[in-house]
């Protein structure tokens, strides 16, 4: 295959930045595209600096439907001129179509646990914002598709699930770089805890990654930290890589052992408490986690109701 060069691309946004990346086929394509403020303010001048202009692209890979991945997908398609094709997994697709189905997301999940009663009202008002529009994908994915960006220039699509039931990793073929926006999630980026709904998906596709797909480059979508409390950066080469694998999956066994420890017997929840782990404290103590889980996007109790959910549906 003909050797590619990719471009990471930052966007500031919150606590933490937030990465797309360039890929320079002969069919350019862009891998998430931040929110709806990222392809003016961040993609643009990147691209001219590289002598690119971002009419040239013509693909827009999404890895999943969050907010900070899809949020600027209908300016950057805009400012393609309609030419790009709107890549996203099924599972996801309704994130992209509605910015109600975010607001739906943290209502059924991590809402629950928080004491901000006028939080419905601020996620709705971030998805107005931060989303540049909504939109009709123009492909949609399920995983082991092979997408062509020109000449011999082939991506194959691996279905993620996990952080969200439609993540998916984009995997350079020949050159064996993975694109895998929020699917590796190590210790997690600012909040310092990873984040997905589904623990039984989000640890099988880990494995997959780890065994299967053996990536020589991983590209994440923000600088995930390690057990140390330091980022990993969000190019890794193949040692980092693994690292990152293993590193994440362990993370997960030690947050399994400790959800077992106290959700058992029939008894999916404790009595809520004071504290602001309610009513996770036991667990926030055994794994030793002192940060915030009010800050959003709220990590800690997305990743806990996931578990609680997979626990009450198997008892």
């Amino acid at each position: 295959m003909t050797p590619v060069i990719i471009h990471p691309l930052v966007s500031p946004w919150g606590r933490f930045g937030l990465y797309s990346y360039f890929i320079d086929a002969p069919e350019p394509a862009i891998v998430d595209t931040g929110i709806a403020s990222s392809p003016a303010e961040g993609m643009i001048p990147a691209l001219e600096a590289m002598g690119r202009s971002i009419e040239e692209v013509r693909w827009i890979l999404l890895t999943h439907g969050h907010i900070d991945h899809l949020g600027g997908a209908k300016a950057l398609y805009d400012l393609t001129g309609g030419k790009a094709k709107v890549v996203i997994h099924e599972a996801d697709a309704h994130m992209l179509r509605f910015r109600d189905g975010h607001v739906e997301e943290y209502e059924h999940g991590r809402f629950q646990y928080l004491s901000a009663p006028d939080g419905i009202e601020r996620q709705r008002a971030t998805a107005a914002s931060a989303i540049s529009g909504e939109m009709e994908p123009t492909v949609l994915v399920q995983g082991g598709e092979i997408l062509s960006l020109g000449g011999d220039v082939t991506l194959s699509v691996h279905p993620l699930p996990g952080h969200t039931p439609g993540s998916v990793a984009y995997r350079l073929d020949g050159q064996n770089a993975v694109f895998v926006g929020d699917a590796v999630q190590i210790h997690g980026a600012a909040n310092r805890f990873p984040g997905y709904t589904d623990p039984d998906a989000y640890r099988a596709s880990l494995a997959y990654l780890r065994e299967e797909v053996r990536p020589e480059r991983l590209y994440l979508g923000h600088p995930y930290r390690g057990a140390d409390g330091e980022p990993y950066g969000v190019e890794l080469g193949p040692e980092q890589s693994r690292r990152a694998l293993e590193e994440s999956l362990a993370l997960e066994a030690r947050i399994r052992g400790a959800v077992e420890r106290y959700l058992h017997d029939g008894v999916v929840a404790a009595e809520p408490t004071c504290s602001v782990y309610s009513p996770f404290e036991r667990v926030a103590a055994e794994l030793g986690y002192d940060g915030d889980p009010t800050l959003e996007p709220s990590p800690f109790f997305t990743t806990l109701h996931g578990y609680l959910t997979q626990y009450a549906e198997n008892s």
